[in-house]
């Protein structure tokens, strides 16, 4: 093949191998929540540096969507993926940071939670890994995901309830206020948790490639 036959030839990057890699990280940014919702407070940092670290590849792969001659699925459709891939990281980085300016740590609802999430990102992998072999299995792949944040939803529901009873349980007249402020951070903790899955379904429920 001659220099001028080449320079001739689209430029056809490996653009689901790019958002494999983001939700690689993704994953490891997963672990790093429920390591930190499970009371590790040092994994907290993880989470912050695997957000800088997915917002690098996520850059990549936009870069690459823009220069690519052809892709494998409809370009707009991967580029609102790769972005609902970016906001789970990002709206993890948020519930850590809000847990820490309330003062307020994770309990087992948020930790159930993380679980869930980390199960529906871990989904959502196999079914971008799928999109290269049968639909299929991608489709599957990603109605797995689905019902893991359904599971988490009914945590989140079914939480403020429980929390509100047995604060009411355990109530002290002089410290009612006391109880009434841990219980509204609890609560708020839990609702970021929350707005998070929301991230995942969206991410989830993405146009069919």
């Amino acid at each position: 093949m001659t220099t001028v036959q080449r320079w001739f030839l689209p430029d056809t990057p490996d653009v689901l191998g790019l958002l494999r890699r983001q939700l690689e990280v993704t994953i490891r940014g997963m672990d790093a929540l429920v390591a930190w919702a499970n009371g590790d407070p040092a994994a907290a940092e993880l989470v912050r540096e695997l957000e800088h670290e997915a917002d690098d590849v996520k850059r990549e792969l936009q870069r690459a969507l823009v220069r690519a001659f052809t892709t494998p699925y409809d370009a707009e459709d991967l580029y609102t993926l790769g972005r609902g891939i970016d906001w789970i990281l990002n709206l993890s980085k948020d519930a850590v940071r809000e847990s820490e300016v309330m003062a307020c740590a994770p309990d087992a609802a948020v930790a159930a939670m993380a679980a869930l999430l980390r199960e529906g990102v871990g989904h959502l992998d196999a079914a971008v890994a799928a999109l290269q072999q049968q639909k299929g299995a991608a489709t599957a792949a990603a109605d797995a995901a689905i019902k893991a944040e359904r599971n988490l939803e009914r945590v989140y529901r079914l939480f403020p309830i429980l929390a509100e009873r047995r604060a009411q349980a355990e109530v002290d007249p002089r410290a009612e206020r006391e109880v009434r402020v841990r219980l509204a951070r609890k609560v708020e903790l839990v609702r970021a948790v929350e707005r998070l899955g929301v991230a995942v379904r969206r991410a989830e429920q993405q146009p069919e490639l």
